[in-house]
């Protein structure tokens, strides 16, 4: 998941070198959205995730999406063949993430939500980690962290290759066109898919943008010598907190319950979201716990819809159902990430993430929605 973030980790110096404007910069990561919806759907409409082994699926996609990363690295220097590898790096990503939740769900069933929640901690980290690389050293070298990112996954897909299917793994099954149609007319896979679409809007929104809010915020209240390096640091703690969160969540909602842990996060990620212009300027000691508590409940829930999915979808389907999910979900990020930069240029950094709250909104009322019905019984063993 390293790939994911990395264009956007060096946005600055490609924005710089290659004369970019805002719309143009956010399109380095626009375009992975694109392609990971892209490839999910076809993934979902030709049932892949569910036809193919996922370690198999997995680690290819891992290599591919690299080598499309690499290439931005070692032979682009422009606008336009850039986006479309970082639209290539997405398709691939359609085969990691969601036969990658598969595959972990077939080891488990008691704790499956602090299983898949640790897995998506792993990938807050992961999609964290080329901040990292860039505050270690790529600063004003961004075809080094590239480079990096690319190795990284390399080396995650080859490790994939050693995982077996577990006994709960699902048989692998065969093309049903009429699958997607079921599992869109699911009543609690819908409520459940409806949790994670308010949850995507907040999410990729922020992650893509946090960087930039904090060095304008840290600018204002003058109280940091280098902002830009500050904000590097306080942009990888912000998303791979969200590692913990992941955890705990997994953990709480094996134990009382997917709507309730889901619902929880969302109201605090969505208070976050309007506390956001309060919090603008602050000095340092208000602004980094305010963002680690905003980063450990943002992603935290993400895992848990995921989970609801596994335990509400038709068995022979479950990878599509997740597939299908992530597609949508996804989808609708690629609007909220163009969205933040409108709303920079019309309210100011303070007050942009405030239209964010709608998703965490949405996506409760869903989940409450989902624990009053009969099919909330199939969840965390009949907790809801």
């Amino acid at each position: 998941m390293s790939l994911w973030f990395s264009a956007t980790a060096v946005a600055p110096e490609l924005a710089a070198e290659w004369n970019l404007t805002a719309s143009e910069t956010a399109w380095l990561t626009t375009a992975v959205q694109f392609g990971f919806v892209t490839g999910a759907l076809l993934s979902a409409i030709f049932t892949v995730a569910d036809v193919v082994r996922p370690r198999h699926l997995f680690a290819g996609s891992a290599v591919a999406g690299a080598i499309a990363t690499s290439l931005i690295a070692v032979a682009v220097d422009s606008f336009v063949p850039a986006v479309f590898l970082r639209f290539v790096t997405g398709m691939a990503m359609a085969g990691v993430y969601p036969p990658g939740m598969k595959l972990l769900a077939g080891w488990f069933k008691e704790d499956r939500g602090l299983a898949i929640g640790i897995l998506a901690g792993a990938i807050a980290v992961g999609s964290a980690l080329p901040h990292l690389i860039r505050i270690g050293g790529g600063i004003g070298r961004p075809r080094l962290v590239l480079i990096a990112a690319s190795t990284i996954a390399v080396l995650g897909g080859l490790l994939v290759i050693r995982v077996d299917e577990g006994p709960y793994q699902s048989p692998v099954a065969p093309f049903d066109p009429g699958a997607v149609r079921r599992i869109l007319r699911d009543r609690g896979t819908l409520l459940a898919n409806l949790g994670y679409f308010g949850h995507m809007w907040e999410l990729f929104g922020v992650w893509t943008w946090i960087p930039l809010y904090l060095v304008a915020s840290l600018q204002l209240s003058g109280t940091v010598e280098f902002p830009a390096a500050a904000a590097g640091i306080l942009t990888f703690g912000t998303i791979a907190i969200g590692g913990v969160g992941s955890a705990v969540a997994g953990f709480g909602s094996d134990r009382w319950g997917r709507t309730t842990v889901t619902s929880l996060s969302l109201i605090v990620s969505g208070l976050c979201c309007l506390a956001a212009g309060f919090v603008f300027g602050a000095s340092p000691l208000l602004l980094v716990p305010f963002c680690l508590i905003w980063g450990f409940a943002i992603v935290a829930d993400s895992a848990q819809f995921s989970t609801c999915v596994t335990e509400l979808a038709e068995v022979s389907y479950v990878g599509t159902a997740l597939t299908l999910q992530t597609a949508l979900g996804f989808l609708l990020t690629t609007v909220s990430i163009q969205l933040v930069p409108i709303l920079v240029d019309t309210v100011g950094w303070r007050w942009a993430f405030a239209p964010l709250a709608i998703g965490p909104v949405v996506g409760t009322l869903a989940m409450l929605r989902l624990r009053s019905l009969p099919e909330s019984q199939k969840l965390a063993g009949g907790r809801g």
